[in-house]
């Protein structure tokens, strides 16, 4: 309402200020409402920007576009637009305005980076996070350096690697606690959770997570729930808390469908089968499960996330085969 507000004040004044008062409706949107909604709002702020023939304009149009794009689960799409407005940045124009939040072009590197790793380009993905990262520290742009953070510890989780994101996440909560920044610092705990339970401290791991779940549901925001339950539901599991780790993924598959935020979305029912297989499911909600997993990821054209899929619905498969087989001193 505030955003509305603040949008027809600028329009009635004929400030240029409009823009920005989109730029916040799109953010507040995004974090907390259907992305289809978000869409609309970052189109027409691509539509407005281009007529005044800004840069600082265009490049922030652009990263609404990748943001939405990337978080809708269109990978190719989110990484054209993240780098338009890379480009702009790099020929000089689309300079941090007073008036912003962070430093666009430092979102637009993370869109990139994490487009391309689902597109299977891993070494220009970490490349473009630690460009990321050392830009907004020369700029000294406190909460864009919250953000490379945290999608920097975010793929590290991703990639399996507890120590990376052990050290990264401590940065971004002692960052986000000295700039109080309450959301971030959520997203912190939640990833060192992670991290210190796939490190075997899998309790005090769990209680890191469901404290740093809680607070980041406090700070109102829905956007990437379904991925820090996807983590929660991993390390139950590691806890052998499987069917709390399903009571999870349910959860976070209803976000998916009341959000429609899929940039996660095939990970969701490779979990599930991953689960069921260690709960005695029945084997055609399995198969369903996984077949899924590998449909959605292949439709997304995430390459790394099809061969996740693919391997644990390989390894389940092999293991039935296993558990079929007859002894060899039982034949007759």
């Amino acid at each position: 309402m505030c955003y509305e507000r603040a949008e027809s004040l600028c329009h009635s004044s004929g400030r240029p200020l409009r823009l920005y008062a989109l730029i916040g409706q799109w953010r507040s949107t995004l974090g907390a409402d259907k992305l289809s909604a978000a869409m609309q709002i970052a189109e027409r702020l691509h539509s407005l920007a281009q007529k005044q023939d800004d840069p600082r304009l265009i490049t922030w149009a652009y990263n609404a576009l990748a943001a939405t794009r990337y978080f809708l689960g269109d990978f190719e799409s989110a990484r054209e637009y993240a780098m338009h407005a890379v480009q702009i940045w790099r020929s000089g124009g689309g300079e941090a305005n007073f008036e912003d939040v962070d430093t666009p072009v430092v979102g637009s590197l993370c869109y990139k980076a994490l487009a391309e790793w689902h597109l299977g380009e891993m070494a220009s993905c970490k490349a473009e996070l630690d460009e990321a990262i050392s830009l907004a520290k020369g700029l000294n742009d406190m909460h864009a350096l919250a953000v490379a953070l945290g999608w920097a510890a975010a793929l590290a989780a991703i990639e399996g690697d507890p120590a990376e994101v052990e050290h990264l996440a401590s940065n971004l909560i002692e960052l986000s606690a000295h700039q109080k920044f309450a959301f971030w610092l959520a997203r912190g705990t939640i990833l060192r959770g992670w991290a210190r339970s796939a490190s075997g401290d899998t309790v005090a791991g769990i209680r890191w997570i469901e404290d740093g779940i809680s607070d980041y549901r406090a700070s109102g925001a829905i956007l990437g729930l379904p991925f820090y339950l996807a983590l929660k539901a991993e390390v139950l599991h590691l806890a052998d808390r499987t069917p709390e780790a399903l009571e999870a993924i349910t959860e976070a598959e209803a976000l998916v469908a009341r959000t429609e935020e899929r940039w996660w979305w095939a990970e969701l029912p490779r979990l599930r089968g991953v689960f069921l297989a260690a709960t005695g499911g029945g084997e055609t909600q399995i198969e369903t499960a996984f077949r899924e997993a590998i449909r959605t990821a292949n439709q997304q054209k995430s390459i790394f996330l099809m061969k996740r899929a693919e391997a644990s619905h390989a390894e389940y498969y092999g293991r039935r085969e296993e558990n079929q087989k007859v002894p060899r001193n039982k034949r007759t």
